[in-house]
């Protein structure tokens, strides 16, 4: 995979408290993916090297409404992020009580994201981005190619990795800027990704390998 700025993006998944802080709502499932990966730590580093390196960076953020609380049916991880209040918002058209929520983004990732270059779509409702306008937004840029990363590993991650592929997009996934929850019933979902990165993506870098590329 050739990585250039020209028609390369870097694109995160809910970069978001509830998912990779330890005061967010589902720390205790994925707080020991996140940390062993340092995930946080690795996403900045993407972040950095995007910005100093010229390079478009997209955020496909996690969204619930009040609204949202009148489906009928739902997943078994649905099912926990309602219960849980995960990435609650108190309506589309305000910012009240946003702040320091569990669907606001990591302190630090804040002056990556406000910095009025980055790209934030509206919320993918489910895992993928078909509920949201990330795709227009990489077309109307000539964006062909993604590097990839966020939370979680097997969900929203691969959710987004799968439809843009389908889409025609070349698809690199870093693998250590994400992390994945561990269920005792369900299982380990950073593992679970892992294997179906290595199927599906054209590239699976560490972040490392990712920032030497985007030079």
């Amino acid at each position: 995979m050739d990585i250039k700025k020209v028609d390369t993006a870097v694109l995160f998944t809910d970069p978001q408290n509830d998912v990779l802080s330890p005061k967010g709502a589902n720390w205790g499932a994925v707080g020991p993916s996140v940390t062993e990966n340092q995930t946080v730590e690795n996403m900045e580093r993407i972040f950095k090297a995007a910005k100093s390196t010229g390079y478009a960076v997209f955020i496909s953020p996690h969204y619930f409404y009040p609204t949202d609380s009148g489906w009928r049916m739902n997943g078994p991880l649905e099912a926990d992020e309602f219960r849980t209040g995960t990435f609650a918002r108190r309506g589309p058209l305000t910012l009240e009580g946003f702040a320091n929520s569990g669907a606001d983004w990591l302190d630090r990732f804040k002056p990556y994201i406000e910095d009025g270059k980055t790209i934030v779509v509206s919320p993918h409702k489910v895992f993928g981005p078909e509920t949201n306008d990330l795709i227009l937004q990489l077309g109307k840029r000539g964006i062909r190619k993604v590097i990839l990363g966020g939370m979680l590993a097997n969900m929203c991650v691969e959710a987004h990795l799968r439809e843009l592929l389908e889409r025609g997009f070349e698809m690199a996934v870093v693998k250590d800027a994400t992390a994945g929850a561990r269920h005792p019933v369900w299982g380990d979902g950073y593992q679970a990704a892992m294997i179906n990165y290595r199927f599906l993506a054209h590239a699976v870098l560490s972040t490392d390998e990712a920032v030497d590329r985007m030079r």
